[in-house]
């Protein structure tokens, strides 16, 4: 292991914190983490590419291949079905109660998400995502959003009370490879 990919399971310790700490709704924490290294990375790599291949999404295997050399990635989801309470119908229901109802539906975990989705905690997801990216900014640690790893991550049952799943890929290398591919 080199020194840059020891800073770079650090970061993404820290990047963890950063979205565990991260503002919630009511101060009600539905998201959750995993931290993906070695044989794991390789796996949702291939997961990535294989989804790409099967269901002909060029950016699907364009990502996996960049996951494929990075260093860990940073997995955030959000339990999407856990309502908030406050009936603001954000989702497309009327009530917090009627989304529950739709919700008893179970989709498969090869759908890129799971429906229907608090709109709230939706937004709650965003914000962990943004405050563990700028950890990686801070900290001078490559990285980009994919809705591909999540989508892989899904498939692969990670996280797999989630909802709505994305991966942070993370690179400590002389060039950016999540910038020019």
């Amino acid at each position: 292991m080199t020194e840059e990919t020891e800073a770079i399971r650090t970061v993404a310790g820290l990047m963890v914190l950063s979205a565990r700490t991260a503002p919630k709704a009511r101060g009600v924490d539905e998201i959750k983490t995993k931290i993906v290294t070695g044989i794991e990375l390789k796996q949702l790599a291939d997961e990535m590419v294989m989804s790409g291949e099967r269901n002909k999404i060029p950016f699907f295997i364009r990502d996996g291949k960049s996951m494929g050399i990075s260093d860990a990635c940073v997995l955030i989801g959000v339990r999407g079905a856990v309502v908030v309470g406050v009936n603001c119908q954000g989702c497309g229901f009327l009530t917090c109660a009627d989304f529950e109802e739709a919700f008893t539906r179970k989709d498969p975990v090869s759908t890129p998400f799971a429906g229907p989705n608090c709109i709230i905690r939706i937004a709650d997801l965003g914000i962990a995502l943004g405050s563990a990216v700028k950890t990686a900014q801070v900290h001078n640690v490559d990285n980009r959003i994919m809705y591909s790893a999540g989508v892989a991550a899904r498939t692969l049952g990670w996280l797999n009370d989630c909802t709505s799943v994305y991966g942070i890929p993370l690179k400590g290398s002389g060039k950016n490879i999540f910038f020019d591919r």
